[in-house]
């Protein structure tokens, strides 16, 4: 078991309420994400509700955490390449300008999934990050995710009335 803080783990309050990856959402998915090397990778177990057809885990949950996975991989790129602390000031908070998820084969329900992250490129306040979702050691999808820092006037007060 990993007992080191997640990336979620220190996003700011007012951001961290994601469905996909939100710790302050009780019924949010709460995902997880860790550095391995130059990857990044979390694990989640779809349940039975996560249901596509009988067996097979919904396409939009399988979007959700490569989504989530890979805006919390920018992230933690960012902090990695400024050599900053991840609970450093300014927060870097990333949200999705484009994904795209390309399903290789169905997924079984109520097993451990992995998401593994490759950081493809950063620039600016941009980060392209490549991703797959594994299964019982297959890869079941592949993800690419073009991440933009979140402005200034999302975060905090501004989130709600943006909202």
């Amino acid at each position: 078991m990993n007992h080191e803080k997640s990336f979620q783990d220190y996003y700011p309050a007012a951001t961290a309420h994601c469905y996909g990856c939100g710790r302050l959402n009780a019924q949010g998915l709460q995902i997880k994400s860790y550095w391995d090397g130059d990857e990044s990778v979390c694990a989640f177990t779809p349940r039975a509700y996560h249901t596509a057809i009988a067996g097979f885990v919904y396409g939009g949950l399988i979007a959700s955490l490569i989504d989530c996975h890979a805006t919390g991989t920018a992230a933690a790129a960012m902090y990695r390449m400024e050599n900053r602390a991840m609970d450093s000031l300014p927060a870097f908070r990333f949200v999705t300008a484009a994904l795209r998820v390309d399903y290789l084969k169905p997924t079984p329900l109520e097993i451990e999934l992995i998401v593994r992250a490759r950081v493809q490129e950063i620039k600016g306040r941009k980060v392209i990050v490549a991703a797959e979702l594994f299964a019982r050691g297959e890869v079941c999808a592949r993800g690419n995710v073009v991440a933009v820092q979140m402005p200034e006037n999302l975060v905090g007060a501004g989130l709600a009335s943006a909202l």
